[in-house]
């Protein structure tokens, strides 16, 4: 392709089969745009500007600061008061999986066969206290993202590819040179230059993370930055409080002229924090909240009343890019044992997990793979096929290979370890309840441990010291691509590089040399269809460990209250609501 610009869509067929499976928009009752309607149109289109947009969350953030934070509702929200040099294009079903300038005057210009990416800012940007965002502000952003123990939630996608120093850099806050990053070069205050060790052919994708979002160095208070972060988008950060609340109001040096994409609707945009799950949804559906933030869906007691003739044009049901599973700690007895792991594979009840999450509809179809079918490069697979008795559960053949894998692991009387789940999401306890269960009937027994969704990975799961102390042998969660590709989707979650001391996602702390070499080697290559391969080629790879338990291809319930307008699901961001022209009617 012409400059090496990577697509960024689904395959047709995925893509086709995924919409299709959502439904149509067709409404039942009501008055509203119709059931599935913001699946692949946006819907309650407005360009009316002014009100206050009110959001809520169970939880906390990770870290609203972009360099320091990973979850999806955060990289999609973050938009509002930064700009990247790529994002994804405003809007629902296909088309928001299209990469396209935001920052940058257009996608990166490649040479040296994919090893070295350049992109020009668009003139005239301007934060929120009056000065101009420059080149050099968004390379120290991408050092103190990478490069500093402070900052270790969001991924390490550039220290892993760019060209380091010699001697190796130390990040920004033990710098004392100040020349920064060598291999990111800024010859003019518009023009950013990324020298890569290896070509990387996904490039514009990676560019597209919250981590590109400039940061002026006078400005950064590296923990403490998220107290005070300055703008770039249309909205400046008020106040933030953790656990309480956060408040934005407009950047009054934003300037629509360089900025074709996004329409800055309400005045205010106000979001709760720790709030009740199912208090939210109380609160949806009473019409005094216009969105839950985390884009997680319902909880079980609400999906009956959205599903009523009246509530159901106000809810969307889409196949989201997110992988429900478990992961087991190779570093935690006696799953350090290849056959414990195999045991578990096979007496985990993954249509009792489905049930426990809201079954088919709510929670999504039961999973085999890791990578999920809307991701480019799924492949179908099974390498551990289950079947139900009867009168339900596991049949007694699939009891059967749990119990010859524990004999051979040597635990022919099973063992008991921790599973851990996200105490403020209900649906998630749920599914640790019901795999407990399950896997009691081979004498696994697990505690179920649970840790608030803000701290998970940077004080619990995500600690690999936590997890070894503790004995934290299982752990539940969820997973989006990074970017719709295999490689997006897989990295950071199964590549031995990603392992940190905190932040962690590759929560098995899976390093198989093998699997490395495959995916290092798969983002090197141009031809789009021979990664798509490889891709699916790595998901058996990574199954073969038995580290990780596919549990569900994740579906939810979506509720869009009436006031919102321009609701439509992006699929970039897991398929949750974008954040980016949402706005209200009064």
């Amino acid at each position: 392709m012409n400059k090496m610009r990577p697509l960024a869509v689904l395959a047709a067929g995925v893509l086709a089969a995924s919409l299709a499976a959502c439904g149509g928009g067709d409404s039942t009752g009501g008055d509203g745009p119709g059931w599935n309607a913001g699946v692949n149109e946006v819907v309650n289109q407005s360009d009316k500007k002014g009100g206050t947009l009110k959001l809520a969350h169970s939880d906390d953030w990770d870290s609203p600061d972009p360099g320091n934070t990973y979850y999806a509702f955060s990289q999609n929200f973050a938009r509002l008061y930064g700009r990247a040099l790529t994002t994804f294009k405003p809007g629902a079903g296909k088309e928001s999986l299209e990469v396209i300038p935001d920052l940058a005057t257009d996608l990166g210009q490649a040479s040296d066969g994919g090893k070295t990416w350049t992109y020009k800012l668009r003139t005239g940007v301007k934060y929120d206290d009056g000065s101009t965002v420059t080149s050099k502000d968004v390379k120290y952003a991408v050092e103190r993202s990478n490069y500093t123990e402070e900052l270790q939630l969001g991924p390490k996608y550039f220290k892993q590819y760019l060209v380091d120093n010699d001697p190796a850099y130390k990040g920004p806050y033990k710098d004392k040179s100040d020349k920064g990053l060598e291999s990111i070069e800024t010859p003019d205050d518009q023009t950013i230059v990324f020298n890569l060790k290896e070509p990387f052919q996904e490039f514009d994708y990676l560019v597209a993370m919250s981590q590109t979002m400039p940061v002026p160095k006078a400005k950064d208070t590296g923990l403490k930055y998220e107290n005070a972060m300055v703008s770039s988008g249309p909205y400046k950060v008020d106040n933030y409080t953790r656990g309480k609340s956060m408040t934005l109001s407009r950047n009054p040096h934003w300037d629509a002229n360089t900025d074709p994409i996004r329409k800055a609707l309400p005045d205010t945009i106000e979001v709760q924090a720790k709030q009740n799950a199912d208090d939210i949804d109380q609160r949806l559906l009473a019409g005094s909240l216009d969105m839950d933030i985390s884009g997680v869906g319902v909880q079980a007691g609400t999906q009956p009343k959205v599903l009523a003739d009246d509530q159901k044009p106000y809810v969307d049901n889409p196949i989201q890019g997110f992988l429900r599973f478990m992961s087991l700690s190779v570093n935690v007895k006696p799953l350090d044992n290849l056959h414990c792991r195999r045991a578990v594979q096979y007496a985990t009840d993954k249509v009792a997990a489905q049930t426990a999450y809201g079954g088919p509809l709510a929670g999504g179809d039961v999973g085999t793979t890791i990578l999920p079918p809307a991701v480019d490069g799924y492949t179908k697979f099974d390498l551990y096929p289950q079947k139900q008795a009867e009168n339900g559960g596991l049949d007694q053949a699939t009891l059967d290979k749990a119990k010859q894998e524990l004999q051979e692991c040597g635990q022919p009387d099973g063992f008991k370890t921790k599973i851990s789940a996200r105490s403020d999401r209900p649906k998630e306890v749920a599914m640790a309840q019901a795999i407990q269960q399950s896997l009691k009937k081979v004498g696994i027994e697990v505690e179920i441990v649970q840790f608030p969704a803000g701290d998970y990975f940077n004080k619990y799961a995500g600690v690999p010291k936590y997890v070894h102390d503790h004995g934290v042998g299982m752990m539940i969660w969820a997973w989006a691509a990074d970017w719709p590709t295999g490689y997006g989707f897989l990295q950071q979650v199964v590549h031995g590089d990603a392992i940190k001391p905190s932040g962690n996602t590759n929560l098995a702390e899976l390093d198989d040399p093998e699997i490395n070499k495959a995916l290092d080697q798969a983002i090197t290559n141009p031809d789009k269809a021979a990664r798509l391969k490889a891709y699916g080629e790595v998901d058996k790879m990574v199954m073969e460990t038995a580290t990780n338990v596919p549990l569900i291809y994740a579906k939810a319930l979506m509720y869009r209250p009436e006031r919102v307008t321009n609701a439509g699901i992006t699929l970039s961001y897991g398929g949750m609501y974008d954040y980016l022209n949402m706005g209200v009617s009064e």
